[in-house]
């Protein structure tokens, strides 16, 4: 039985080095770890990078140079829980950078990836036993691309 825990994988198509590098200049708490070259032989050139291992806020990953069969959609996205709009606004403005917007706090980064950036205090919202609170906040939330954390806050006091 293993005690290391899971590493996440992701299938690029020849970008893997480049997407670590930029989530290890996104995230704060971050690092590159191994990265390992493909082998005479192997189903690329010899020399190319095939895998490299990352973390970032402590989740382990592998980014794969697997090719073309495989491509991200938001069947699986990560979630990044924000303190305050400040956080949302930072991870935002970085994760859409060539990539795009969609609804509700998600977006595809610049290499298909979903992430889901929500404030935490919403989540807060969502769980509040008043049900006509939470309804009030879903509404604003479903209304929106980058989640508002302040419309959020008005929507679920009624205002």
């Amino acid at each position: 039985m293993t005690t290391e825990g899971f590493t996440t994988c992701l299938w690029f198509d020849g970008q893997a080095e480049e997407a670590v590098r930029h989530y290890v200049s996104v995230f704060e708490d971050s690092r590159v770890g191994e990265t390992v070259r493909m082998p005479e032989g192997g189903p690329g050139p010899a020399g190319t990078v095939l895998t490299v291992e990352f973390e970032l806020n402590g989740q382990k990953f592998v980014a794969l140079n697997g090719g073309p069969q495989f491509t991200f959609n938001e069947a699986v996205s990560f979630q990044i829980p924000c303190a305050d709009q400040a956080e949302v606004d930072y991870y935002w403005d970085r994760l859409t950078d060539g990539g795009e917007e969609s609804m509700c706090g998600w977006l595809k980064d610049r290499f298909g990836v979903s992430w889901q950036v929500v404030p935490t205090p919403f989540t807060a919202m969502l769980r509040d036993p008043d049900p006509a609170k939470a309804r009030r906040a879903t509404e604003a939330m479903m209304t929106m691309r980058k989640l508002d954390l302040a419309a959020l806050e008005k929507a679920y006091a009624g205002e």
